[in-house]
């Protein structure tokens, strides 16, 4: 069972863009590992805990963002996400693997696919908060993609301790790499390159997360079966991201 390595301390690698992450839940379903075998290229592994592996859809909102050496653009610095994703490991190295993320902002949509390979998707997204409760909204706009919607509500809770290596919310959000394939994104086919991008913040802070709503389709638009069950949920605290590098692997 790989476990997510510690961030890499600041010095070792020049970045290549900053953002603030804000209003994140991670909502997990266990799930076979050979139901998310045919989503990965044959050079990953799916990444298991307790030989299960895990499922994700998380909502956020992204700001701040700036590319090296450059000031955030007012209009072009910020966006909603919302990602579907698993986790995989190549060569002993554990990462996120996303299966779609779909976004608000249309030139950062372009630059993600562009740049760093990723199958980012055009969406329309609301992300509100009342009183301490969170609410996302959301709506696939993509053209030639499988529509999707999504919409939930949650109110974070108290705040959890650290997670710590070999417990599975250590395994399900400390992760300082992403991997990601050339891709004919609109259809959905896997490229035959691989890349690794790397991340660095400091560990997440989780709270509890207690859901009051959540009708998704973002699961089904891959063809995957409805998740089974309620959601492990984990809300979390703002917090700064550096992108370091995106390598082919």
């Amino acid at each position: 069972m790989p476990s997510a390595p510690s961030p890499t301390p600041r010095r070792y690698r020049p970045h290549l863009m900053r953002q603030r992450w804000s209003n994140l839940l991670f909502a997990h379903w266990p799930v076979p590992p050979e139901l998310l075998r045919p989503y990965l290229p044959a050079r990953l592994e799916v990444d298991t805990f307790a030989d299960q592996a895990w499922l994700g859809v998380v909502p956020f909102t992204m700001s701040q963002i700036r590319p090296l050496g450059l000031p955030a653009v007012p209009g072009l610095s910020a966006l909603h996400e919302l990602n579907v994703r698993t986790y995989a490991t190549l060569d002993g190295v554990p990462g996120v693997w996303f299966l779609s993320l779909d976004a608000t902002q249309p030139l950062g949509v372009w630059a993600a696919r562009t740049l760093f390979h990723l199958p980012y998707l055009h969406a329309r997204i609301r992300l509100t908060e009342t009183n301490g409760t969170l609410r996302a909204v959301a709506e696939r706009t993509h053209r030639g993609a499988a529509p999707a919607t999504f919409a939930a509500t949650w109110t974070p809770g108290a705040r959890l301790p650290l997670a710590q290596p070999g417990t599975l919310a250590h395994f399900l959000t400390e992760r300082y790499h992403l991997y990601t394939a050339g891709a004919n994104l609109r259809q959905g086919v896997l490229g035959s390159s691989l890349w690794r991008g790397h991340l660095w913040h400091e560990p997440w802070q989780l709270r509890e997360a207690t859901l009051q709503e959540w009708d998704s389709t973002l699961v089904e638009s891959h063809g995957l079966p409805t998740p089974v069950g309620p959601p492990l949920l984990y809300a979390a605290e703002p917090l700064d991201v550096t992108v370091r590098e995106l390598r082919r692997v």
